[in-house]
């Protein structure tokens, strides 16, 4: 049977009998219609789960342990805003992967210049809701956008399609990874990344789409520190 799994806050667990969580309580019972003696994981964002028997309209603890699925590399992917739904499959993707943060920016070549905060919002949803499905013990933070130059800092990767002559692969795998839209970055933003001290690298000889870039990237980094396949 499977283990329904939500993210909940840290009060609304304390010690080893608690009242199901109000957040929950209408998914719970209303939609998966879950009842007396079946379990559930409870995640407080911390990297730790509780697994839980219903109860009496009440959770009881069954099992406190670390939840397995989080990776030890800490990914965060600055991701430049792109049209339309781009950015849900960006974050739904990395977050499946196993990307500890995103960061959003507005570069020279971004079509969408801005971003509204019921869309943040929705992204946030996102995020939580593929974390549940994934089995992660966090919640990856999604961050409004801010202008390139304030994330352009030492010890990054910047990803420059038009650059292949260090390619991902042969740096060592970065904990920050800095990702344009769908015309890229402008030779001016390579120029200025490159002053800030970020590594400048590329993917190969073919080009992604923009969507497609940051869970690929997840893929490889995080399969190179034995965090993915």
């Amino acid at each position: 049977m499977t283990l329904h799994r939500f993210f909940v806050e840290p009060d609304d667990v304390d010690g080893d009998r608690f009242g199901l969580p109000a957040a929950i309580e209408r998914q719970v019972r209303r939609v998966l219609r879950l009842g007396d003696g079946d379990r559930i994981v409870l995640l407080t964002g911390d990297g730790s789960e509780l697994l839980v028997r219903l109860e009496a309209g009440d959770c009881v603890v069954e099992e406190r342990r670390a939840a397995a699925g989080e990776p030890a590399h800490r990914l965060t992917i600055v991701q430049a805003l792109l049209k339309a739904d781009g950015l849900e499959e960006v974050v739904q993707r990395g977050t499946e992967l196993g990307v500890a943060a995103f960061r959003l920016t507005v570069t020279e070549r971004c079509v969408a210049r801005d971003l509204s905060d019921r869309k943040l919002v929705r992204l946030r949803a996102i995020a939580r809701e593929s974390a549940e499905q994934s089995e992660r013990g966090i919640v990856p933070s999604v961050d409004g956008p801010v202008p390139l130059r304030a994330v352009l800092q030492a010890g990054s990767v910047l990803l420059y399609e038009r650059d292949d002559s260090v390619r991902l692969g042969a740096v060592p795998p970065p904990s920050v990874v800095i990702i344009g839209p769908e015309g890229g970055f402008s030779p001016a933003e390579v120029q200025a990344a490159r002053v800030a001290g970020v590594e400048v690298v590329g993917l190969g000889p073919r080009i992604l789409r923009s969507s497609t870039v940051a869970p690929a990237v997840a893929a490889a980094i995080l399969s190179r520190t034995g965090d993915f396949a």
